[in-house]
């Protein structure tokens, strides 16, 4: 048996369940209205850190939950959705959560990061700037990119977070503010 054939087994215990049953019927629309950008690492599960279930929040994960170009275009879609199909919604808060011994750390050892975007056709620069070696300053930078980004609907509310991965302890370090509201 392989992982995968362990997790499809697991998929269908779940599927004999009823939480399916009780997700949001709009999409975009999360039953406790949050959005969070986190790492992609399996210690920092949102499920388990946060205690979301199904249908709870939307959740957007890529290498050190870092504010990129493709997050801030999937968030704009969200934000699109939202605006045109239920523009009397209640918006919901962004959290952007950053964590304590981040593999992307690695990115910040030149040779590594060199030699990964030699193999693979990657800007050095841009490689460089996703390194979490000090998550309370890397998720400063990315709540003021999307404090600063047209691309952000001014209704929502954003902060943002480190997570401990030894204490299992997620700290607020930038209180929620919404885009041009100080």
């Amino acid at each position: 048996m392989t992982h995968l054939d362990a997790l499809l087994q697991r998929n269908r215990s779940f599927s004999a369940t009823d939480a399916k049953d009780k997700v949001p019927a709009i999409p975009f629309i999360p039953t406790m209205q949050t959005y969070v950008i986190t790492c992609v690492d399996p210690r920092v599960d949102p499920a388990a850190i946060l205690g979301l279930n199904l249908g709870d929040g939307i959740v957007a994960r890529c290498v050190g939950g870092r504010v990129t170009p493709e997050v801030l275009r999937d968030l704009r879609w969200i934000s699109h959705l939202h605006e045109v199909k239920t523009p009397d919604a209640e918006w919901f808060e962004l959290a952007v959560i950053h964590h304590t011994d981040c593999g992307s750390g690695l990115l910040a050892d030149e040779q590594q990061r060199r030699q990964f975007a030699q193999r693979h056709g990657y800007d050095e620069e841009t490689l460089a700037r996703l390194a979490v070696v000090d998550p309370a300053a890397t998720v400063r930078v990315d709540v003021d990119t999307l404090l600063a980004s047209a691309e952000v609907n001014e209704q929502i509310a954003i902060s943002g977070y480190t997570y401990d991965l030894h204490t299992g302890l997620v700290t607020e370090v930038v209180p929620a503010r919404r885009r041009g509201r100080g």
